[in-house]
């Protein structure tokens, strides 16, 4: 792989502690969500972070599928919900719904775009055959 961006995240204290990256612009305490057996509060959590990263990475996908195929996107946006849940065995699993909203776009267009973004999406492809991804297109009526 040639790499083209490298970054350093590092969290201290794990799920209720605080992430910073290396050059400080990421620096946010953490906080256990009340369904993992924490407290809430009102800091971020990993979930939130993954679903930030998952959904610009994707957004940036559906850019480049869209400009492949000469598509204007216009004001569009994904929204990435994050679950988190135990599996059969007891173990935690991530699932991700991906809400891709494209207004003007025509949905057999819309369902191409979402399509070939998944392939292309680095995030898309690190968590393929590994946690459920759902991809829904919301148009506009």
């Amino acid at each position: 792989m040639k790499t083209l961006y490298k970054t350093k995240v590092t969290t201290t204290g794990g799920r209720k502690g605080r992430v910073k990256s290396e050059d400080g612009v990421l620096n946010l305490s953490l906080s256990l969500p009340e369904g993992l057996g924490g407290k809430g509060g009102n800091n971020t959590n990993a979930e939130q972070l993954f679903g930030a990263a998952y959904s610009a990475c994707f957004g940036s996908a559906l850019e480049e599928v869209a400009d492949k195929h000469e598509v204007k996107l216009g004001d569009f946006s994904v929204t990435a919900t994050v679950k988190i849940g135990k599996t059969d065995k007891g173990n935690l699993q991530l699932a991700v719904i991906l809400d891709s909203f494209l207004p003007g776009v025509e949905v057999k267009m819309g369902e191409q775009l979402v399509n070939e973004a998944h392939e292309i999406c680095p995030y898309s492809r690190a968590t393929r055959d590994n946690i459920d991804v759902t991809l829904n297109l919301l148009i506009e009526e």
